[in-house]
């Protein structure tokens, strides 16, 4: 069955967020050695949320072990107390985690509702779980219909224009203090796909002075390739002294701008007065303690999530309702595709009998090969109607009444199962009929 660990601004601390991203390695990991229940994993970490897709292999009414577990698992390779993170999250089954999972790719689990950057994390969490060898059929078909979800939101609805991203959202509340955006000077922190969303943002609102900053080397390429100017280390120094705003979105783990490196900057003689500090970064890439120095403010995640606006009402339902519709036809496809053992020990049993008829037919010399195929034919005919009354049936809940009238029917048993069948509220979808 599927399952989702969810921590996120709605349930948890940004603290405990940043812990559970800073030990995101850890926990694939970890879950990738809980050999005979866990099938595969897609780790799903960005500034707001941490959350783990789990195909897990959960016998009959096993699902609060199965969690249990799971919370557990997370827990050690995060190092954060079991009971903490149990009430610092959600865990979603069955047919929630692809409800869940599609109002996520579609921003509507977003700080800021129909933020756009989530449908490219969400497909970049896929494609590091591809990399990695952890997808499974079951997880390769949700988050296929997640990300087809996604952009039947965008295209349907005024979400996404209608809402906004982190970044955008700082920039907004830093109106205020900003008279003239031209005039500004903007140390950049960060060279990734946040760093170029921030620097279209700044743009945007007429900004011309950026200089970037790479923790890890990688200024001189960034720059080249988006018109900016790169800081060497040896410079860092000097620029933040200079700097108007600071805007960090870097992945590294650790502080970059400290409380004792822009105390620094700030005593340097031409240091600017009053400097706006936006941090990005989750883990945080800025010391709050800098808030604490004289004409430093500091805008966190946490601080600017504060501010989130409310939901685009008409824009959010109209999403919503998209996403409940994708969410009930991918639970009845699950149900369709649960139901095909029943089917094929049906299809087995009849053909069965009718080629030992065929073989006894041409074992007298009674059998023809126009006959034959007659037979087939009918045999095909005749099994039409209860394939689709079964798949109606699955659709609707009923699939067991299909199972229990083969038995009764034919004396066919159902050695496969499905779970859903054994257990109401437990789903597992077999992988190679997943991936047809």
């Amino acid at each position: 069955m599927l399952l989702c660990f969810s921590s996120s601004h709605r349930t948890a601390e940004f603290d405990l967020l940043e812990r559970l991203e800073r030990h995101a390695p850890a926990v694939t990991a970890a879950l990738a050695e809980q050999h005979g229940m866990v099938a595969g994993s897609v780790v799903l970490a960005t500034c707001n949320r941490f959350e783990a897709y789990l195909d897990v292999d959960a016998q009959p009414l096993a699902g609060a072990a199965t969690t249990a577990r799971v919370i557990e698992t997370v827990a050690a390779a995060s190092g954060i107390d079991a009971d903490l993170l149990r009430s610092s999250s959600a865990v979603y089954s069955d047919d929630a985690v692809a409800e869940h999972l599609f109002s996520v790719s579609s921003g509507l689990e977003s700080v800021v509702v129909g933020e756009g950057e989530i449908a490219g994390q969400v497909r970049r969490a896929l494609q590091a779980a591809r990399t990695s060898g952890t997808v499974t059929g079951n997880l390769e078909r949700v988050f296929q219909v997640a990300s087809r979800t996604s952009r039947g939101v965008k295209n349907q609805t005024g979400i996404m224009t209608a809402g906004r991203s982190m970044v955008r959202l700082a920039l907004e509340l830093a109106e205020s203090r900003i008279s003239d955006w031209a005039a500004v000077r903007v140390l950049l922190v960060g060279t990734g796909k946040y760093a170029g969303a921030s620097l279209a943002a700044l743009r945007e609102r007429g900004v011309v002075d950026v200089q970037v900053f790479s923790p890890t080397g990688r200024a001189a390429k960034f720059a080249l390739s988006h018109d900016v100017v790169p800081v060497e280390s040896d410079d860092l120094l000097e620029v933040l002294g200079a700097a108007d705003l600071v805007v960090t979105c870097s992945a590294v783990t650790d502080h970059v701008i400290t409380r004792s490196l822009l105390a620094d900057a700030i005593a340097a003689p031409d240091a600017a007065e009053r400097r706006l500090v936006i941090d990005l970064g989750l883990p945080r890439n800025v010391d709050p303690a800098v808030s604490e120095l004289r004409g430093v403010e500091l805008l966190d995640l946490e601080t600017i999530s504060i501010h989130a606006p409310v939901e685009e009402l008409n824009a959010a339902a109209a999403a919503r309702e998209i996403v409940g519709a994708a969410a009930a036809e991918f639970a009845a496809q699950s149900a369709e595709q649960a139901i095909t053992p029943a089917l094929v020990a049906l299809r087995t049993h009849v053909f069965g009998i009718l080629d030992a008829e065929i073989a006894r037919a041409r074992s007298r010399g009674d059998s023809s090969e126009q006959t034959e195929q007659a037979l087939r034919h009918l045999a095909g005919v005749l099994l039409h109607t209860p394939s689709v009354r079964a798949r109606e049936l699955a659709r609707n809940g009923e699939a067991q009444a299909f199972v229990d009238a083969t038995s009764a029917l034919f004396g066919v048993e159902v050695a496969d199962a499905p779970q859903q069948l054994q257990a109401p509220g437990l789903r597992a979808v077999d992988d190679e009929t997943a991936a047809s």
